[in-house]
């Protein structure tokens, strides 16, 4: 009962996530550019959930994302899924309880996601590479993405160790059964 009612909460958060993407932080650009709340929520979901929650999760948000943008449907929800995966596995290298490792894991998460979609337009529209202003809005956005890290980390690790009990099942095996 309580995963249900921890997945409702999930869903409700990316309808709240959505809603502030699309309004409330585009008022708060710095150079035109806007933190991406999705990345950081799926690397959350990966992190603390799991790999296949966070594939899963990210593959759906994504897709969804694509229908109400418009844009190539498909590469969102492929590039967040990856970034659910990755999660998992830097999940199992890395501690979740520095806010300094935390930081970098949402730096480098929004840096492939970021990468990836940057080469599939390249790649379908035959756009020109334009590194300087690439890199550019990549650096504003790891920063921006960077500091929301800092500014929720009491949250996320509050909520994301409930999540991690409730989810992930790490029963302890003695030696001596």
């Amino acid at each position: 009962m309580k995963k249900i009612f921890c997945t409702i909460g999930i869903i409700i958060t990316f309808f709240i996530l959505y809603f502030l993407q699309a309004n409330f932080f585009t008022w708060f650009t710095i150079s035109g550019v806007m933190p991406n709340l999705f990345v950081i929520f799926i690397l959350f979901i990966g992190l603390f959930i799991g790999k296949k929650v966070g594939v899963v999760l990210g593959l759906f948000i994504g897709v969804y994302i694509d229908l109400l943008i418009g844009k190539a449907i498909g590469i969102t929800g492929l590039m967040l899924a990856i970034i659910g995966l990755a999660a998992e596995y830097i999940d199992k290298n890395f501690s979740k309880d520095s806010r300094l490792t935390l930081m970098f894991i949402v730096a480098g998460g929004t840096a492939i996601y970021e990468i990836g979609i940057y080469a599939f337009q390249i790649l379908k529209w035959n756009a020109m590479l334009e590194i300087v202003p690439f890199l550019k809005i990549l650096v504003v956005e790891v920063i921006y993405n960077m500091v929301l890290v800092i500014i929720l980390y009491p949250f996320i690790q509050k909520v994301g160790s409930h999540l991690e009990s409730l989810f992930k099942n790490k029963a302890v095996l003695t030696r001596y059964f």
